[in-house]
């Protein structure tokens, strides 16, 4: 490969970081600068297209299979390219951002895979996204160690073949990269993610007897997927590694995506590990999408929502048939209880409850699923062991039972269960407390014994947004009304306030979060994202 010429690309009203001279050298800022060139056209005008979607569905209140793909998926004959040996056997997968910390311990972990996220679970300041490129270099060196300032306790790698499996997620296509601009005009951050780690670390993992794998989020259309595909071409041609290097395992975690599945794979067929069945972005899809639908598309309580509901069974069985029809992986959803240091008693009923969920994401015939906490790895290693055994995983289970409707998909009245008072209270209190993280700068939170990330914001401030534009009535009588959303918000943080004393009520962002929550909530011009106008206010 020839020298690059300097890069046209400008790293502005950034704070120097130690060692990011490391990660943004000549050579990879003009990687990724030619991969905006390329591709940041493609994207915008397929958001634009979002937008499009979007509106069709504000004046249809519906959604089907495609009738222009159907010959895609009527053709039994295409298979996604076989996985390779570091990621045919998937059946735990922890979850987590990457700091120092984290990287170790996940790494650690006895998952078998670790999601490395610089997307939800990541709040992007310029130090996490850049940091977060080091420790992954660091650890793939096996230059890399921790030591936790408050306890003293020292954190190092275990040896090679006990590993987790890295298989990174950068941020969605929405999202811009302000501190890496071209031409003025920032990079999109899906770009920027992607391209640093890809060209320090392509050539580095395959070294190391595995690959450059992503996990692709918040993606809307199998044209998205297709223009993934194309960005993993030129880059395998860039840096000179072999076609089909890349694996790539699509996050299912919107309504409109669950129409394309097959479509998404084809596109990736080359390149697809596998999709993913996620939750609460999948919720915050069906609000966003179908706000306008009327009262038979309002989503009761988040914790009411469970993967149980039938609206939710036909996604997650569709997305197993459908990935077995075309040989590619399954992977369930989360876990996300933290276990309790203080209370034996709390543990047992959320173990009994991730035991059972992941039971039954084995018996539908799921090959792995995804934890938020090291000590959740084995519960969900035991229920995955019990159905597979020694087998890496049950793509040879092609589920031909399963047969789902359009209409199966949104019947979002088929679920027994209402907007209560205390799901608006939870939905404020979430939302308040991952926000006030947020914008200081961490992606993945401890609330209530669970672990947050940007998707628990979504669906808590999409769910208040339509709870009061459909005028929903409490089972106490209180209506939801904006005037209601202030009162409990106002509450909220006076009890925060009390609970945490007024120094570190202070020294926080609570009331900047407050407000950001009922702008966002209130607003009667449903913010696509909370992320970008959080963005906004996010400092560093």
């Amino acid at each position: 490969m020839s020298a690059p010429a300097p890069s046209p690309l400008a790293v502005v009203d950034a704070e120097p970081l130690p060692r990011q001279e490391e990660v943004l050298t000549e050579a990879a800022l003009a990687f990724v600068a030619e991969l905006h060139r390329r591709f940041t056209p493609r994207r915008d005008e397929l958001l634009a297209r979002r937008a499009e979607r979007r509106a069709e569905i504000a004046r249809t209140s519906t959604l089907d299979f495609l009738l222009e793909t159907a010959a895609i998926r009527a053709d039994d004959s295409w298979k996604v390219a076989p996985a390779p040996a570091a990621l045919n056997d998937r059946r735990v997968e922890i979850t987590g951002p990457t700091d120092r910390k984290m990287t170790i311990n996940a790494l650690n972990s006895g998952a078998r895979v670790w999601l490395a996220d610089f997307e939800d679970a990541s709040a992007p300041t310029w130090e996490n996204v850049i940091l977060g490129q080091v420790n992954l270099i660091d650890a793939y060196n096996r230059n890399i160690d921790f030591t936790d300032a408050r306890s003293g306790k020292s954190y190092a790698l275990k040896p090679a073949g006990e590993l987790a499996t890295v298989v990174m997620r950068p941020r969605g296509w929405h999202l811009e990269e302000r501190h890496l601009t071209f031409d003025g005009r920032p990079v999109p951050g899906a770009l920027v993610d992607f391209g640093l780690y890809f060209f320090h670390n392509a050539q580095r993992l395959i070294d190391l007897g595995k690959g450059p794998y992503f996990y692709l989020p918040k993606t809307e259309s199998h044209l998205e997927a297709r223009l993934w595909n194309d960005i993993f071409v030129f880059a395998q041609d860039y840096v000179g590694i072999p076609q089909g290097t890349v694996r790539a395992t699509v996050l299912i975690e919107t309504i409109t995506a669950a129409y394309e599945m097959e479509e998404i794979l084809y596109e990736l067929r080359d390149h697809a590990a596998g999709l993913n069945a996620g939750r609460w972005d999948y919720l915050f899809s069906i609000v966003k999408n179908f706000r306008d639908g009327g009262a038979k598309f309002v989503l009761p309580d988040r914790n009411a929502v469970t993967m149980t509901a039938p609206f939710m069974r036909a996604y997650t069985e569709l997305l197993v048939r459908t990935c077995h029809k075309r040989g590619a992986h399954a992977i369930g959803g989360m876990a996300a209880f933290i276990p309790s240091r203080k209370d034996a008693d709390v543990n047992k009923v959320a173990f009994e409850k991730v035991k059972a969920d992941k039971d039954r994401e084995a018996g539908d015939g799921f090959d792995g699923s995804w934890v938020a906490h090291p000590d959740l790895v084995p519960i969900a290693m035991a229920s995955f062991d019990a159905v597979l055994g020694e087998k890496p995983n049950q793509k040879d289970r092609l589920r031909e039972d399963v047969s789902v409707a359009p209409g199966d998909l949104i019947a979002i009245d088929s679920l027994d269960a209402r907007p209560t008072y205390d799901g608006l209270v939870s939905a404020v209190q979430v939302g308040i407390r991952y926000i006030e993280a947020w914008l200081r700068g961490l992606g993945a939170v401890a609330i209530f014994n669970l672990m947050e990330d940007a998707a628990t914001a979504e669906i808590s401030r999409s769910q208040i947004w339509q709870w009061i534009n459909a005028g929903v009535v409490f089972e106490n009588g209180k209506t939801a009304t904006p005037e209601l959303a202030r009162e409990v918000a106002t509450e909220v943080l006076a009890a925060i306030r009390a609970e945490i004393g007024e120094e570190a009520f202070a020294a926080g962002k609570w009331q900047q979060a407050h407000d950001l929550l009922l702008h966002v909530s209130l607003d009667a011009d449903y913010a696509d994202f909370l992320t970008l106008p959080a963005y906004e206010q996010l400092v560093g």
